[in-house]
Order: structure tokens, then C-alpha cells, then sequence
């Protein structure tokens, strides 16, 4: 007997209650998370930041003048509670894409639970679509507030916090900004394909985490130069600009306008003293030092580059997974049939 390929009216909203049904502590475990980070998010935006300026303020008012009493317990509690948030939202699609890999597809497919759907009036097509939209909206919506809410924790301490994290710095970059939204749902896509391919809970979740580490290094290297960057040239005295900023490229600049990056100096037969790069700048005609980066104002344009190219992966990997089904679906078929 094969599947029925027409769902009843009723079918859907009763296959998404048993899909969380069936999937109830990971909903619940989920839910758990983005509370818990956005309450410790809320409790980083105003009072540990305001209690962080403060303790600030006292320093650098005495620093210098003897004896110096401030509160230290607050500087570090702030730095420790935004670390641990940071990290936090950052493992996101690490978790989806385990849970996907290894509870959604992987299991069951290894335990025989969605051949069982299938037999009950729900087409494979059907039951991976119901399987897939159902995560996908509560792992967006749940990443989409942590980022929010992240965001927002950071600007509240700008300019408040001697030590406060510029908007470059990679995780907070990261964690602030859409394109975590987006890796946290193509990699629980990426999660589902590696379960529907291995079909073995712990093998789907052990590829899904690789992949999700692929396409973390892949945007990491990849984004900056999705955006055209911006080229600050100095004089050769003054050094490389060392401004805010992503750096994409930096080097130097040779008589003709040529720009050699990052060039190593060899030897110390061919260049002398490592500490005295002046046999260098002789040796390629140097004139000036150029950094191509990145400035502030580049923020949301390398975010929402960066998204598009992440969701458009994400629907190579539904088509993905949705091809193999069928494909596998198909070929269980016809060996029903010649048995």
C-alpha cells in the first residue's frame, strides 16, 4: 500500500498538534532558552549597564588620585553576564541544527515513526512540510528576540563602558544582527537534510553540527567582501590607519599606485633587521600603507547581504531535502512492489 498523496482538511492542524506532541521537551527546552537569555539580556541592558557605568565613573574620577574605591564586582559581572549571553545566542543554530539532524528527520527515520505518518493519511511531501515550517517559525521567532533583545544590550553600554565591545568585534557583530537569525534557520534545514540522508539519530547530528561549522567559517570569510569596502591610504611614517572597522585587506603602496598586501619582509639576510622595515620599503618602492575596511556605516548592509545569501541557501536546502525524500520515497516504493 502507498501513502496517500491527498491530505484531509482536518489532517494538518492534527499532524502539527502531534508533531508537538512528539517533540514536546524540545519545545519546552527551547522555550527554556530564549526565557532565560532574554531575561539575562534585560537584566545586562539596564541595571547591570547602569550599575557597570557607574562603577565606571568611580575609576576614572580617582584613578589618579590616590587611593581608589569603586565597584569592581559590578564591572565584572557585566562583562561575564555579556559573554555568556553572547555565547548563548551564538550556539543557536548549532542547537537547531543538532535537534533537526537527530530528533526531526534523523529518529524518524530510524525508528520507523515516519513511515507510520505516512500509513496514516499524511503523504511524505506533507509530513516533512509540516515537520519543517512548524521549527523553522518558533526557531526564527525565538533567535529573532535574543538578537533583538542582544542588540539592544550592547547600545545600551556605548559609550558608558571603558571596556566595552566595539561594533565590529566578531561575536558581537554576529549576535546582534539578522545573520544569526538566518544561519539558525538554514541550519536546522541543514540539520533535516543530513537526518533524511543518514537517516541515524547520532550520525545526522554529528553531520549537522559539522555543517553548521562549515557555514559559520564560509560567512565568517566570506562576508566581508560581499559589500564594497573602503580604502584609507597613510603615509608611510604614520603607519597603517588602525581605525574602527572590519579590515578585508591592508598593505602597502608602491610608487606606481600599486598595492601589495601584506607583504613579508623574508629573510633576515634579505631584509636585515626584523625590527627596521625600512630594507622592505626600499625593496618594493613603497610610499604608503593602504587598509581597506569596513566603516560603521557598512553595519546593516554586510547584515543584510549577508542574510540574503543565508536564506538563499537555506531554499537550496529545502529543495535538497525535499528531492531526496521523494527520491527515497520512491525507491521504497518500488521495492514494495516487486516484493
Amino acid at each position: 500500500m502507498t501513502a496517500p498523496t491527498v491530505l484531509a482538511p482536518t489532517a494538518a492542524p492534527r499532524q502539527v498538534r502531534w508533531l508537538l506532541r512528539l517533540h514536546r521537551p524540545a519545545l519546552y527546552a527551547w522555550t527554556g532558552l530564549v526565557l532565560a537569555t532574554g531575561a539575562a539580556l534585560l537584566w545586562l541592558r539596564d541595571p547591570l549597564t547602569d550599575a557597570a557605568a557607574d562603577a565606571w565613573q568611580q575609576y576614572n574620577s580617582c584613578a589618579f588620585n590616590g587611593p581608589c574605591l569603586y565597584d569592581q564586582d559590578a564591572i565584572l559581572l557585566y562583562k561575564d553576564v555579556y559573554t555568556y549571553t553572547t555565547i548563548a545566542v551564538l550556539a543557536v543554530p548549532f542547537l537547531a541544527a543538532a535537534w533537526a539532524g537527530a530528533a526531526l528527520t534523523g529518529r524518524e527515520l530510524e525508528t520507523g515513526t515516519a513511515r507510520l505518518a505516512w500509513t496514516q493519511g499524511v503523504s511524505p511531501a506533507r509530513w516533512l512540510a509540516a515537520g519543517l515550517t512548524v521549527p523553522a517559525a518558533l526557531v526564527t521567532a525565538g533567535t529573532a528576540v535574543l538578537v533583538l533583545l542582544h542588540h539592544l544590550a550592547w547600545a545600551a553600554g556605548e559609550g558608558r563602558i571603558d571596556t566595552h565591545k566595539g561594533w565590529s568585534d566578531v561575536p558581537t557583530f554576529y549576535a546582534g544582527g539578522p545573520v544569526t537569525v538566518a544561519l539558525a534557520l538554514t541550519g536546522l534545514l541543514a540539520g533535516a537534510l543530513a537526518g533524511l540522508l543518514l537517516a541515524r539519530t547520532l550520525a545526522a547530528l554529528a553531520a549537522a553540527v559539522v555543517a553548521v561549522a562549515g557555514l559559520w567559517t564560509a560567512v565568517l570569510s566570506a562576508l566581508p567582501h560581499l559589500w564594497p569596502s573602503v580604502t584609507r591610504v597613510t603615509a608611510l611614517r604614520d603607519g597603517v590607519f588602525s581605525g574602527p572597522g572590519i579590515t578585508v585587506d591592508e598593505g602597502l603602496v608602491t610608487s606606481t599606485g600599486a598595492h601589495v598586501s601584506r607583504p613579508s619582509c623574508g629573510s633576515t639576510a634579505e631584509c636585515g633587521d626584523l625590527g627596521d622595515l625600512g630594507d622592505l620599503y626600499v625593496r618594493l618602492d613603497a610610499v604608503g600603507h593602504y587598509r581597506d575596511y569596513h566603516p560603521r556605516s557598512h553595519y546593516w548592509p554586510l547584515q543584510l547581504v549577508g542574510t540574503g545569501v543565508l536564506i538563499a541557501v537555506a531554499v537550496l536546502l529545502a529543495v535538497a531535502a525535499f528531492h531526496l525524500l521523494r527520491r527515497r520515497t520512491a525507491a521504497q516504493g518500488r521495492e514494495g512492489a516487486a516484493v
